[in-house]
């Protein structure tokens, strides 16, 4: 990435934004056209989130990496402190902001396309302990998958990989795989089908983190030379 920090963060706001937009859009959408089938509400939720997600990593992962998720971006950090190839602490700091500040917007457009409140705090309490667990299972595999292809020069995959990671965890995690601290936090801004309530966003960012450390863990063991410099 050879773009200026304002760049980056300008893509990084934008596109978790969309991210946001896209799975809470989609998400009234689907309430409205099948609103007395949960499962179908939920399969054409995933399906519009497989193919935005895949859209929006295409389209700014040249500039920023795409990371739309402040645990990519530390473990980034992380993975690539020694070799100095990953974000610094301070721009760790910055991509989270712009990431969390988009998610809010994203919800908040989201909202008004489809003529609600902009602002409509959910009531969806989904904290349980299959949802922690869920989340941990999710945001592991998330941060296992993309390090995976960028330590093994895939890095190129990583729009459709991602992409159709995502659309299988709603499927195969109760919690549906949010597995992005600032996805969850701008999903408290709209009480429709993708929400969730204020009170269960602490236990999901921390199951998260769990989640990211993990991923990060089983990354080292597979690929022990990620983040060493090459001589």
């Amino acid at each position: 990435m050879n773009s200026s920090l304002p760049r980056r963060l300008l893509a990084e706001l934008m596109g978790t934004a969309l991210l946001v937009a896209v799975v809470v859009g989609s998400g009234i959408a689907a309430q409205q056209l099948s609103p007395d089938d949960t499962g179908l509400q939920l399969l054409e939720n995933s399906m519009a989130t497989v193919f935005g997600l895949a859209a929006l990593i295409l389209m700014f992962g040249p500039v920023s990496g795409a990371h739309f998720n402040p645990v990519v971006s530390l473990a980034d950090w992380f993975l690539g402190r020694r070799a100095g190839t990953g974000l610094s602490l301070p721009e760790v700091g910055a991509y989270t902001v712009a990431q969390v500040v988009g998610g809010i917007g994203g919800a908040v457009l989201a909202n008004l396309m489809f003529d609600l409140d902009a602002v409509t705090i959910s009531a969806k309490d989904r904290v349980t302990g299959g949802h922690l667990l869920a989340e941990v299972v999710a945001t592991a595999g998330l941060v296992a998958l993309i390090f995976a292809l960028v330590r093994s020069g895939r890095g190129a995959l990583a729009a459709p990989a991602v992409g159709g990671y995502i659309g299988a965890a709603y499927w195969f995690t109760s919690s549906t795989s949010f597995a992005n601290p600032a996805v969850t936090i701008g999903r408290v801004f709209s009480d429709t089908f993708a929400g969730i309530a204020p009170g269960s966003v602490a236990p999901f960012v921390l199951a998260q983190l769990v989640g990211a450390v993990l991923g990060v863990l089983l990354i080292l063991a597979l690929y022990p030379a990620a983040g060493v410099r090459r001589r």
